[in-house]
Order: structure tokens, then sequence, then C-alpha cells
């Protein structure tokens, strides 16, 4: 692992920093791959089927996340399109090009579907596809903006979180902290919960924000950075946090993962774990999908493990959904896993088109959705 990240230092230009690009298979070299570990045969105890399937572009080096609201579903790919669909039938209801590269996508919400691009725009559109407004940040926006509470929050490339108005896209307050010297390229972005806005950072600090003006309520480590060499003391937290109204829990790459208090940010536990990909979050579990391609699920009061799934060793699992009494992920070869929530056992397993799903799966009304790398919709309905 060491070799391949060191391989991969990219020079980025974000406020003097390296970043290592591309902890995932796809975007190292063909001399770096570890080969996906073979599927298992299981007898499945669910029937998973296809109910319906669209495009709308590859991915390019992005990770894109499909959002839904009530209005429906909206998705985004690197060429520039962006479009609503049908949420159950992914009848296709409108498409626009916006004649920019995208890299991070798709936020909605409060009437607003938002997007943005390796040049740092913001780009902002009604729920009809009509342009409402476009912002500049510092960087190249890698992650879904968030709406909430007539606000569109921005995590940049540079570690900076931007609260911009939902009405106009001006700026009502920004967060900046120091970045690492050498930081993983990340993907997280911020989650919004109970009037506060958690990100996670590199060096592994996890911070609470007001909603209203930015302002620090706490700041808390879910790693220290710790060995000799830059390398070994990257400890960054590169997924979304995820909070159940009384906790919030983060995990970071070569660090731990760990719960705190959301409203005082103390600790309540925290363990050794190494996690690209990110975690889910339920009324008994927190599950991870780590690096080594393990799904663990710990109790959410103690930490303690609960099971572990061990046979998708290297598959690059997504983050994971828990919908229905199962967990949901997706891995580099196309295929979505259903596990079961009691004991982590096969359920079920459904292939798509062969691509890598990056994005953590969406819980439909009525099944589940993944957009895998080449662009592809896909929704499973459960039998």
């Amino acid at each position: 692992m060491r070799r391949a990240l060191l391989a991969l230092v990219l020079i980025m230009g974000l406020a003097g920093c390296q970043t290592v690009g591309g902890w995932w298979d796809d975007w190292f070299g063909s001399s770096n791959k570890t080969p996906p570990a073979p599927l298992v045969t299981f007898k499945p105890s669910l029937e998973v089927t296809l109910r319906a399937r669209a495009d709308i572009g590859g991915a390019g080096g992005s990770v894109f996340t499909p959002a839904l609201t009530k209005e429906g579903l909206f998705a985004a790919g690197y060429d520039g399109k962006i479009a609503r669909f049908d949420a159950g039938t992914l009848k296709e209801i409108w498409r626009v090009k916006t004649d920019k590269k995208l890299s991070g996508g798709v936020g909605a919400g409060d009437g607003l579907v938002v997007v943005g691009t390796p040049k740092g725009e913001v780009l902002a559109y009604d729920m009809n596809g009509k342009a409402r407004w476009q912002a500049q940040v510092t960087s190249e926006v890698l992650s879904a903006p968030q709406v909430a509470d007539d606000l569109v929050l921005v995590r940049s490339g540079d570690g900076r979180v931007f609260a911009l108005s939902a009405a106009d896209g001006k700026r009502k307050w920004l967060y900046q902290r120091a970045v690492p010297s050498l930081t993983v390229r990340s993907f997280g972005g911020v989650m919004v919960d109970q009037n506060a806005v958690f990100a996670g950072f590199g060096g592994g600090k996890l911070v609470a924000l007001a909603l209203e003006d930015g302002n620090v309520g706490w700041e808390a480590p879910v790693a220290q950075p710790h060995g000799v060499s830059e390398l070994e003391r990257i400890a960054d937290i590169t997924s979304n946090p995820v909070t159940d109204g009384r906790e919030v829990c983060a995990v970071a790459f070569q660090g731990r993962v760990a719960c705190f208090e959301m409203r005082t940010g103390n600790l309540i536990w925290a363990r050794d774990m190494s996690s690209v990909a990110g975690m889910a979050i339920d009324a008994r579990n927190v599950y991870v999908s780590d690096v080594n391609g393990t799904v663990h699920a710990l109790d959410k009061t103690t930490g303690g493990s609960f099971w572990k799934q061990d046979k998708l060793a290297h598959r690059q699992l997504s983050a994971p959904l828990v919908y229905r009494g199962y967990v949901v992920v997706g891995d580099v070869q196309g295929y979505v896993h259903f596990l079961s929530r009691e004991d982590g056992a096969f359920a079920a397993r459904i292939a798509t088109d062969g691509s890598p799903i990056r994005a953590r799966p969406v819980a439909l009304t009525d099944g589940v959705l993944v957009q895998t790398k080449k662009g592809g919709l896909f929704v499973l309905g459960l039998r």
C-alpha cells in the first residue's frame, strides 16, 4: 500500500500542499493494482431485480452522488450534463448541458439543484433545469453541495467550507483551516444536522460549525497522525460524517473510527480503523467499509464489533447504505452486494455495467439506486 501511495503523490498546487491522488484502483497505474477477491458463492435469501436503468454520462476522476427530493431524482456527470428523473422509473423529465466540466454533485433541496466544477464554480438551477446563479469558490469542488435553511454548503478541495445564499449565491460565511503538507485527495463533503455543519479534515480533525454563521462549536480528533514519514503520518477524514440526531461519527484513512456527542464533541468511543469510502449509521450500529474491503458492524454505544464481512477483500467498496434490514455496498466491478444487517451474511448480489460504484447507494421509497463510474443509473428492487 505504501509503494502505491508513494507512486501517486501529485503536486496539486492547493495552498502549497501535496495530494495523494486517487486511492482507488482505477486511478493507480496497473502495476499498483491488487486483484479483487473472487466472488463467493452463496444461497440468496433475498431476490433483487433490475427495475429501471438510465445514463447520465461518466464520472471521469470524480465521484457523483445522485440526489433524491420530493420533486424527483437528480444526477450529473463529468461532461456537464444534469438531469432530473422520476425516481421509480428513471423516466427522464429534463436534461441540461452546462457547457462546463463537472466534478462535484448533485446537491438538491429548497427548489435548487447544485453542482460544482474543477475550477471552483458553483452552478445552481431550479427544479425545472433553469439556471439560477453561479458563484466562485477558491478551488475545485469534489463533493456534492448541501442545501439547508436557505444556504448552500460547499466544500472546496483546499479544505474550506463556504456557505452561499440559496437565493443568489453570495457568500454568507467561510470556514478555513490549515491543510497538512500531504493529504489524500478527498471527495468528502459536509453533513448538516441539528442546525450544525459537520466536516472532517486532513490531519484527522472533525469540526462542528454553526449553520447560521459558521462559528466553531467544537473540534475533536478522530485520528492522530503518527509515524516517521509524511506518508505514514497521513490520517485524513475523506468521507462524510454520519449522524443520528444525538451522535456524530467519522472515520479516517490510516486512523480511527470514532463517535462523539453531537452537542459537546465529547468522545463516546474510538477504535483503530482505516477507510476512505465512509460509513453509515442506524439505531443500533455504525457500519464501515474499510480500505481492505471488509464491512464492519460496530455497536453504536461501545464501538464493539458486532460482525464483519471480509469476503469482499480488495473490491474497493463504496460507503454502505442501511436499507430494510440489509447493508448495501457497491464495488469496483459494478456489483451491488446486500448483506444481512443481523450477521453480515450475503443475502443477494446483482451486477450493473461492470464499472466501479464509488458513490454510496441511495435509498428510494421502494428500492435502491446506484450510480456507476460509467454514468449508469440503476434502480434495484427487493422482493
